[in-house]
């Protein structure tokens, strides 16, 4: 069955069934204090704003029967899927795989490695591991889509401008529709958010489309499983 969800820069028409939820990142280490985003020198009370909007769409989405899909930034324990790059950003005792107050920073399988118990998969959703910003990047995830003929993206998570762009920029070149849900992201620079939102509904939706939870919700209600 069709719906139509409000948005910008217009109003967009999709099916359930053909539609997947991505929820981007919500881990302990970027969430949380103690972790590799505190780490970093930010505020990390910023990203949960959208801990709320998110658990109202995680619902809508389930009870419609919708692809789920969390994604997890992290490395493997040896690091040898991390680029030398990567590794020496921050402060030598803040980098990826030092130790933390939630285990190794960003490591797979530490505690703050995890999703927020808030947020947490259940059983038959989709949780891809990735090692680096965009979720298509060295993982299943494009295949996982075309095995269930998914055409439509709603996403979101944090950061807004670093992994959740990165993720539509991606999802948008291999010809998927992508809604970032606004009140769903979030940055811990709140500027960043705000034009990071406005780049992707720019001249006429140059990436994809910006919706809301609510609308979201409110297009969701009553989908059959």
């Amino acid at each position: 069955m069709i719906r139509s969800l409000a948005a910008e820069p217009a109003d967009l028409h999709f099916d359930p069934a053909t539609t997947a939820l991505v929820i981007i990142d919500m881990q302990r280490d970027f969430l949380e204090p103690g972790g590799f985003g505190e780490s970093l020198g930010n505020d990390v009370s910023l990203l949960q704003a959208a801990v709320a909007p998110i658990q109202a769409v995680l619902a809508a989405a389930r009870a419609a029967g919708l692809l789920v899909v969390h994604t997890r930034e992290g490395h493997k324990p040896d690091l040898s899927d991390a680029p030398p790059a990567k590794l020496e950003r921050g402060a030598p005792t803040a980098r990826i795989g030092a130790a933390g107050p939630m285990g190794r920073i960003l490591i797979r399988g530490e505690p703050g490695h995890g999703i927020l118990p808030a947020l947490a998969p259940v059983r038959g959703e989709v949780v891809i591991d990735k090692p680096g910003k965009g979720a298509f990047h060295a993982t299943d995830l494009g295949a996982i889509l075309g095995a269930r003929g998914i055409a439509t993206l709603l996403v979101c998570g944090v950061t807004t401008e670093v992994c959740v762009h990165t993720t539509i920029r991606e999802g948008n070149d291999r010809g998927y529709r992508c809604v970032a849900i606004g009140d769903g992201c979030a940055s811990y620079f709140p500027e960043f958010h705000r034009v990071g939102l406005a780049m992707i509904v720019a001249q006429g939706g140059i990436f994809g489309w910006v919706s809301s939870s609510g609308a979201v919700v409110a297009a969701l209600g009553g989908a059959a499983r």
